[in-house]
């Protein structure tokens, strides 16, 4: 359970999540429905949704809305280590053991879950319940959705208001390691290990790098923030409640609770410099020169604001923002150039992917679009 401190989550928590943020990536605000949010029953339940690409997230989200509230994760058991557990839970966060059956365990946890929504507590969720591996959105989890959502009264004082939000990255520091989860054997389950040591020496290392004016930050880190989505207005209009319902129907309608929400985070993922040269040049079918990658950016850039995705264009201009994901390819040798030609390296092919299948998806969303300049 939580032990949650102001002192821990303002004093301390917001002011390292901007520090490590700013410090990483260029953090900028992409899309947001400002009168949606401000239409937005201030006395409800707010549960942020979020999707899961890096450990960072927890970091950027909480400095992103750090002057309008404070968040309650569920952080798995990888973050039960000396200190940064205390931290955790001086945080207002709290462990879920997501492979645990034990049924008092469910029922406790259940129960708590259930209260902190009825008390408006503001919590953020991965539905995903845990990093994507190949880049991709994942289907959501349905537990912790299940927790909030069984004993909501629609006639109740308090309604629960999900808000989608959506994050993407030109550079995730975990890339690699999530990559490398794709060749494990089948059968065995990878776990990411935290270890005190690793990070000190990243760190270590980055702040070097920063005194010699080597360290590049890991290009831009944008979040979005999408239509809430008010508990007791889908249910009403489905004409259901959660609590009535039997335990076959009730699953079926959690399901499709967290496909449509899962939906809607998808949509206002924002699309970044490296995701659209990433993509362009893995679907090109020969090398390309930087005024022909230019072009093909263009178009792309497009196709996806015409289905209703959001841009991210750094400085409202295109052919930076070519130049911006064509120079984080290069320095991470993704990328082959002969003679002026760009082209994607096969070792690295994978890789390229990832980024790439951070968009993938809006190719088949119809959202409202929006071009987001810095």
């Amino acid at each position: 359970m939580p032990s949650f401190s102001a002192y821990a989550y303002f004093g301390i928590g917001t002011r390292l999540a901007r520090r490590l943020s700013t410090f990483l990536y260029r953090v900028r605000l992409g899309y947001m429905d400002e009168a949606a949010m401000a239409s937005t029953d201030p006395d409800a339940a707010v549960i942020f949704v979020i999707n899961h690409r890096s450990n960072m997230d927890y970091v950027l989200v909480t400095f992103m809305a750090s002057t309008s509230s404070a968040l309650s994760y569920a952080v798995g058991e990888w973050a039960r280590v000396w200190l940064l557990q205390n931290l955790i839970r001086s945080m207002g966060a709290y462990f879920v053991r997501r492979d645990s059956r034990e049924p008092l365990y469910r029922k406790v946890l259940s129960r708590y879950v259930h209260l902190a929504v009825a008390g408006g507590l503001t919590q953020a969720m991965f539905p995903e319940g845990g990093l994507t591996r190949d880049g991709k959105l994942r289907p959501p989890k349905l537990g912790l959705l299940s927790y909030m959502v069984s004993a909501f009264d629609p006639k109740g004082q308090r309604d629960a208001v999900f808000v989608p939000v959506g994050i993407n990255y030109d550079r995730v520091i975990e890339d690699r390691v999530q990559v490398a989860a794709l060749m494990t054997p089948e059968g065995e389950k990878p776990r990411f290990q935290f270890s005190p040591k690793m990070l000190l020496g990243y760190l270590a290392h980055n702040v070097a790098l920063r005194w010699r004016g080597k360290l590049y930050r890991y290009g831009y880190a944008c979040v979005s923030f999408g239509k809430p989505v008010s508990l007791r207005q889908y249910v009403n209009e489905r004409g259901i409640d959660f609590r009535m319902l039997d335990e076959t129907r009730r699953f079926a309608e959690i399901e499709r609770l967290g496909a449509t929400l899962m939906r809607k985070v998808g949509e206002v993922i924002p699309a970044l410099p490296v995701s659209l040269v990433a993509t362009v040049i893995l679907e090109a079918e020969r090398p390309l020169s930087v005024l022909e990658l230019k072009a093909e950016v263009e178009v792309l850039i497009r196709d996806l604001i015409a289905g209703g995705a959001h841009i991210h264009i750094p400085r409202a201009d295109q052919d930076y923002a070519v130049e911006v994901g064509l120079r984080m390819l290069r320095l991470r040798h993704f990328l082959e150039e002969e003679d002026g030609l760009y082209r994607a390296n096969p070792g690295e092919e994978i890789l390229l992917r990832y980024y790439a299948n951070s968009i993938a998806h809006l190719a088949r969303g119809t959202i409202v679009a929006s071009a987001a300049a810095e």
